[in-house]
């Protein structure tokens, strides 16, 4: 039997001294009341109220056991408490890149505590982010996915050391988006152009694990290899603190997006190739209670990943033209 739905009636019956109030007060039919309490009474091996009298009278035995029954309802609403307390409370692991602002990631977890939900976040490279997704381990997490059929973009770019001089880019194109020809060899010396003149060195662009996967990693190759550019140019940068020493030392170029440039003292200028760019979709896990990523979550986990930074400086890229410019670095 349901122990507890049959000492609230033996309970309330106690406190109400009558079947049928004790039975409007737990909404159930009094025959319903009646049969739990002889259920009881038949369990305990006696009787728990005197019938005998116009009033409800509850007997010596009734009068016994009621302290101990109020304390096994009482321990019963307590634990109840506790439970959907905890499950209010439990905190949701949140999946995003490595690079996102700790300064809105903060918000994010704020945002979260003011809306009843306790938020941790942990920084993941992409395909783990992926596969605890699906495992349920993260409760929501931002997933890659190509700039053209993502709900957010962000714009990548190339970092380099400031300040910014002639290579890889020109003074001329500072702060201008950038096509990855620009960064091809040049001729140097008085006689730039002829034969005999010397071609310049170009840095090497490297990498962060964010942008080290399959698609990501192909694009980008291939972009590379149209422009002219040295296969081995392109190379994952190692953890990030290495690939921006390298960089900030002036002997390498950081693809990466603006606010991470930014935070870390680097200029920085967008590619012009849109689809080289980051696409994010954030997602909840499938058990997840739900199934959907609040509104006000997606966006703000966008917004700490970069969604948007410099989309501008994308839209003013010139005509893609890649034989003109191509012949105009000879």
């Amino acid at each position: 039997m349901d122990l507890l739905a049959h000492l609230e009636a033996y309970v309330a019956t106690v406190d109400e001294t009558s079947f049928s109030r004790a039975a409007d007060r737990l909404g159930i039919a009094q025959p319903l009341l009646s049969r739990r309490i002889k259920t009881l009474e038949a369990r305990f091996g006696g009787l728990l109220f005197d019938r005998s009298r116009r009033q409800v009278a509850t007997t010596e035995l009734g009068m016994l056991l009621l302290p101990y029954a109020r304390d096994v309802l009482d321990r019963a609403q307590r634990l109840d408490h506790v439970a959907r307390s905890a499950q209010r409370s439990r905190a949701r692991a949140v999946g995003v890149p490595a690079d996102c602002a700790p300064a809105a990631l903060a918000q994010v977890i704020r945002a979260g505590a003011e809306r009843g939900t306790t938020l941790s976040v942990r920084e993941l490279p992409p395909e783990e982010r992926e596969a605890r997704l699906a495992d349920g381990t993260l409760a929501y997490a931002l997933l890659r996915v190509p700039p053209e059929r993502a709900g957010h973009r962000v714009p990548l770019g190339l970092a380099t050391a400031p300040p910014l001089d002639a290579r890889p880019l020109t003074d001329a194109r500072r702060g201008r988006p950038i096509h990855l020809e620009d960064l091809r060899p040049r001729r140097t010396g008085a006689a730039a152009g002829a034969a005999t003149g010397a071609r310049t060195v170009p840095l090497p662009i490297l990498t962060l694990t964010e942008d080290d996967v399959p698609y990501a990693r192909d694009r980008l190759a291939r972009a590379a290899a149209r422009s002219g550019l040295p296969e081995q140019l392109v190379r994952p940068g190692g953890p990030a603190a290495t690939a921006l020493a390298e960089t900030l030392a002036g002997r390498a170029v950081l693809l990466c997006g603006e606010p991470f440039a930014r935070r870390h003292g680097a200029d920085w200028a967008p590619l012009a190739d849109a689809s080289l760019h980051r696409g994010y979709d954030v997602r909840a896990t499938p058990r997840q209670p739900g199934g959907d990523v609040p509104q006000w979550l997606s966006e703000m986990l966008a917004a700490a990943a970069g969604a948007g930074t410099a989309a501008q400086a994308v839209r003013r890229a010139e005509p893609a033209d890649t034989t003109t410019r191509l012949a105009a670095h000879g």
